[in-house]
C-alpha cells in the first residue's frame, strides 16, 4: 500500500496506458521481440524502447484502479501481490486486486474479466464464503488503517454476462458485497466526467447505500406540513451533509434496480460555473426537493403543538446519518456546485424533503418541474414513458408504455444481442432509441391505439393479445413475445453477417438500418400471421422458422448489393431516408417471392418510375396552364379592362411575389429579370376567384360557360354542393407539391395520382 502523492501519480500514469513499457540495452532487443515485445518511439543513445500490450485482466484491473484514483482515493495498493489476511493461520489470507482506502471507506476490489463476451462461471463458492471472510477482512483493516471505516467488497466483472437478478449476485449482495459491472464501469466514467471531483458522493452514494456513516443522527429545526396526502418537511442543510445522504437516480443501466430513474447527467460546464457563481457570493433562494424512502432510513420529526391557524407545525427533525438514504428530484446543480466550493460547509441549502414519495410520483414531479425548464432529451423521454405510461388509464398511453418497454427490454438483456448497444436514458451507446421507437410505433407488431381503443385493423396481427382485460399481464407477455422475437432475428442476422461484419454495421445495426430492419420483421410477421402459418400463440422459434427463408434472401442481398443501391441508402438524407431503406429491404424479398407485395411497396416502386412521373408532370402541367388562360379570359371577359381590380387583394399578392422572385434572381447573379404578375397566380388564388364568380357568365356570349360549368370535376367525393364540385382543385394543389420537387421521391406521384390527373385533364377537355 502506498499513500505517497508522487509514487500514485507515477503509478497511475503508467497504469493509464494501454501498454506495458520499458527500455532495455539495445543486444537484448531480438529475444524480447519474440517475446511479444515490438519497438516504438525514438531509439535512446543506448537503450531500445519497448512495449507490449496489457493481457485483458491486467488492462481491467488498471482500468478499475484508476477510476478510484480519480475518486479521489489516495492510498491504494502498488501492485497485484497485496494480501489480506480473513483468520489466525498462515493460510487464512487472500489475495485482494485493488484495495483502495480514504478516511471515510476501506473498498476491497476483486476482479475478474473475459477478452470477449462471456457467460460468467458459477462464483457460488467464493460468494458463500464472502460474509465468513469480511468478517475477518474487517478485523485485519481496524488494525491496519484504525476503526470506523466502512468497508465494501466489490466484485467487478468485464465482458461477463452475469444477470443481477441470478443466483450469484443475490449471494453477492445478500454477503454485503456489490456487483459492479461493464454498466457501473461506464456509469461512473460518465460521472467522472460530468461531476469530476464531486462524483466521489454519487460514487459512494452507488456503493454505500443506506449504510450508516455514523451512527449520531442529524437534527435540523424544521417545518411539517402536508400537500394531498403527501407529508413534506421545511429545512435548512449544508451542502456537504446533503452530498452524503442524497442521490441522484440517473436513468443508467447501473441504476437498474432503482427502476424508474429520471435525471439527467450534468454538463461539466455548468457545474463548474456554479461552484465560481457561489464562490463569489452567489446563492439560489429556491429550494432543493428531495425524497426520504423510510423503509431505508426512519425519520423521526419531534413536533410542537400546531397553532389554530395553521395545520403545520414546527419541530426539530431527526435523519439517520447514512450515505444515499434521500433521492434528490430537484436542485442536483445546486447541491453538486457546492461539492467542490469554499463554502460547503458554511453555506445551508433551502430543502423541502416529502416523506415515502413512491418512484411514479416521484418521477411525475420530476417531469412536471422540468416541463417549463430545459426540454428532457428525446433518448430519455423514451425511456421514461415506461414507468410514466404502464398503468396509465388510457391504452393508447399503456401502449406507449409497452414500447418503451420492449427498447429498455433489447438493451438492457445481457444475454441479447443488442445488449448495451442502445442508447438508454443517459447511457450512451450505437443505437439510439428513436429508431426503435419510431419502428415499433409502425411495424404491427404491436397494435396502435386512439385514447381507450384499438386502432382498426392493428390488433389482428399483432402480438398482444386485445381480448385479454388483464393490461399489467398482457403489456409484459406482449414486450415478451415482441423482445424474443427482435433479439432473434438479430440474432440470425449475427450469424449470417459472420463474414461481412462491415455490412452487418452498415445496414442492420446501424440507427436506420435497425429502424427498417425492426419495422421489416413487424411486417413479414403480419404477413405469415395473415396468411395463417403463425399466430399469437405461435413460440420465438416458430416465428423465426416462418420468417428466416425472407431474412436469409435480404442478409445474401445486403451482402452483395450493387454500387446503386449502396448509395441509395448510405446515399440517403433527410426525413424519408429510413422509409427508403425500408422500401429497399421489402423490395429485394419480394423479388424472391412475388406473394410478398405490400401496397406500400408497390406505392413506392411507382413513385420512383421517371416514365409515370414525367406523363404526370406534363399532365399536371397543362391542367395548371388551361386554369390560368380561362380564368384570366373569363375575368377580362366579366369585367374588362378592370378585371385586375376586381380581384385587387389577390393581385397584390401576386406583384408582391412577382417584386420578391425579381430581387431573388438578380441577387442570384441572374441580373434584372421582368417578372409579369400574372405569373405568380397559387392554385390556391384560382380556387378563390372560382369559387367568387361561380355562377357569373359573361353578358351577350351565348356559348359561353360559368367557372360551375367549366370546373365542375365529379373525383369520386360526393357532387352536390360548390364544394363537392370543386374539391379537386384542393387534390390538385396537393399533388402540384409531389411533382413539383423532383428530387424527393417519396412524394413523387404514384399511379392512382396520374389516373386522378389524367381525368381531371379529360374533363376540361383538355
Amino acid at each position: 500500500m502506498s499513500s505517497d502523492k508522487s509514487q500514485l501519480g507515477k503509478i497511475f500514469a503508467a497504469k493509464s496506458t494501454k501498454f506495458h513499457t520499458r527500455n532495455v540495452d539495445h543486444s537484448l532487443v531480438e529475444g524480447l521481440l519474440e517475446e511479444g515485445w515490438e519497438e516504438f518511439g525514438t531509439p535512446l543513445k543506448t537503450k531500445t524502447r519497448l512495449r507490449k500490450a496489457k493481457s485483458h485482466k491486467v488492462q481491467f484491473e488498471d482500468d478499475i484502479w484508476c477510476q478510484l484514483y480519480r475518486l479521489g482515493y489516495r492510498q491504494l495498493n502498488v501492485d497485484e501481490t497485496f494480501c489480506l489476511p480473513f483468520g489466525p493461520t498462515a493460510a487464512e489470507k487472500k489475495q485482494i486486486d485493488i484495495v483502495a482506502v480514504d478516511d471515510d471507506t476501506v473498498l476491497l476490489v476483486e476482479c475478474k474479466s473475459s477478452e470477449a463476451s462471456a457467460k460468467a462461471p458459477s462464483y457460488k463458492t467464493e460468494f458463500d464464503a464472502l460474509r465468513l471472510r469480511l468478517d475477518g477482512f474487517r478485523k485485519s483493516i481496524d488494525q491496519t488503517f484504525g476503526p470506523g471505516r466502512r468497508i465494501k467488497y466489490v466484485f467487478a466483472s468485464r465482458n461477463l454476462r452475469l444477470a443481477r437478478d441470478s443466483a450469484d449476485v443475490i449471494r453477492l449482495t445478500e454477503a454485503g458485497g456489490f456487483y459492479y459491472n461493464d454498466n457501473t464501469f461506464e456509469y461512473v466514467d460518465s460521472l467522472l466526467k460530468a461531476y469530476r471531483d464531486a462524483a466521489h458522493y454519487q460514487f459512494m452514494g452507488l456503493l454505500m447505500k443506506g449504510l450508516s456513516i455514523n451512527k449520531d443522527k442529524i437534527e435540523v429545526p424544521a417545518i411539517e406540513g402536508t400537500m394531498g396526502d403527501k407529508t413534506y418537511y421545511m429545512f435548512s442543510l449544508e451542502p456537504q451533509t446533503l452530498l452524503k445522504i442524497g442521490y441522484v437516480l440517473h436513468r443508467t443501466r447501473a441504476n437498474e434496480a432503482e427502476m424508474p430513474t429520471y435525471q439527467r447527467l450534468l454538463l461539466p460546464s455548468r457545474l463548474k460555473g456554479i461552484t465560481k457563481f457561489i464562490d463569489g457570493g452567489g446563492y439560489f433562494p429556491n429550494s432543493a426537493i428531495l425524497n426520504f424512502n423510510e423503509r431505508e432510513a426512519k425519520l423521526e420529526f419531534q413536533g410542537q403543538a400546531r397553532s389554530k391557524d395553521s395545520a403545520s407545525r414546527t419541530g426539530l427533525l431527526k435523519i439517520p446519518n447514512a450515505f444515499a438514504i434521500a433521492y434528490i428530484i430537484d436542485g442536483q446543480h445546486r447541491i453538486y456546485g457546492y461539492a467542490n466550493s469554499k463554502f460547503k460547509a458554511s453555506n445551508t441549502i433551502p430543502v423541502v424533503a416529502f416523506k415515502n414519495l413512491d418512484s411514479g410520483d416521484q418521477l411525475e414531479l420530476f417531469m412536471q418541474i422540468n416541463e417549463n425548464q430545459k426540454a428532457v432529451s428525446p433518448t430519455l423521454r423514451i425511456t421514461l414513458e415506461e414507468d410514466l405510461y404502464w398503468n396509465a388509464s388510457r391504452l393508447d398511453s399503456r401502449l406507449k408504455a409497452l414500447r418503451s418497454s420492449v427498447i429498455r427490454a433489447l438493451g438492457g438483456d445481457a444475454s441479447g444481442p443488442l445488449y448495451n448497444k442502445i442508447s438508454l436514458g443517459e447511457d450512451k451507446a450505437a443505437l439510439q432509441a428513436k429508431p426503435f421507437a419510431d419502428a415499433l410505433l409502425r411495424c404491427k407488431l404491436l397494435p396502435e391505439g386512439r385514447g381507450n381503443k384499438f386502432v382498426d385493423g392493428t390488433t389482428a396481427t399483432s402480438l398482444y393479445e386485445a381480448a385479454n382485460v388483464d393490461h399489467n399481464s398482457e403489456m409484459m407477455k406482449a414486450r415478451d413475445r415482441t423482445v424474443g422475437l427482435i433479439n432473434a432475428c438479430y440474432e440470425l442476422a449475427e450469424d449470417a453477417f459472420k463474414a461481412h461484419q462491415d455490412a452487418f454495421h452498415t445496414y442492420i445495426l446501424s440507427n436506420r438500418g435497425s429502424f427498417a430492419f425492426v419495422s421489416l420483421i413487424g411486417d413479414l410477421h403480419a404477413f405469415e400471421t395473415a396468411h395463417g402459418v403463425i399466430s399469437i400463440k405461435s413460440t420465438t422459434d416458430e416465428r423465426i422458422a416462418a420468417l428466416d427463408k425472407y431474412l436469409l434472401v435480404l442478409f445474401k442481398a445486403l451482402q452483395t448489393i450493387s454500387p446503386e443501391n449502396a448509395e441509395a441508402l448510405t446515399g440517403k438524407l433527410g426525413s424519408g431516408a429510413e422509409a427508403t431503406w425500408l422500401r429497399i429491404f421489402q423490395g429485394y424479398i419480394h423479388a424472391k417471392f412475388a406473394d410478398y407485395n405490400p401496397p406500400e411497396l408497390q406505392d413506392w416502386k411507382e413513385r420512383q418510375d421517371k416514365a409515370l412521373q414525367t406523363e404526370g408532370r406534363e399532365l399536371g402541367t397543362q391542367i395548371e396552364r388551361h386554369m390560368k388562360h380561362f380564368i384570366i379570359d373569363q375575368l377580362q371577359a366579366l369585367f374588362g379592362e378592370n378585371w385586375d381590380i376586381e380581384i385587387g387583394s389577390i393581385q397584390r399578392d401576386c406583384e408582391t411575389r412577382a417584386k420578391e422572385q425579381m430581387e431573388k434572381n438578380y441577387k442570384e447573379g441572374l441580373g434584372r429579370q421582368e417578372i409579369p404578375w400574372t405569373d405568380q397566380f397559387f392554385i390556391k388564388d384560382y380556387k378563390a376567384i372560382i369559387e367568387k364568380y361561380w355562377a357569373k357568365r359573361p353578358e351577350g356570349k351565348s356559348n359561353a360557360q360559368s367557372f360551375e360549368q367549366h370546373f365542375s370535376v365529379d373525383v369520386g367525393h360526393g357532387f352536390g354542393s360548390k364544394a363537392d364540385k370543386i374539391k379537386w382543385i384542393s387534390l390538385f394543389n396537393t399533388l402540384r407539391n409531389n411533382w413539383a420537387h423532383e428530387g424527393t421521391k417519396e412524394k413523387g406521384l404514384n399511379k392512382s395520382d396520374v389516373d386522378f390527373l389524367s381525368k381531371v385533364h379529360s374533363k376540361l377537355g383538355l
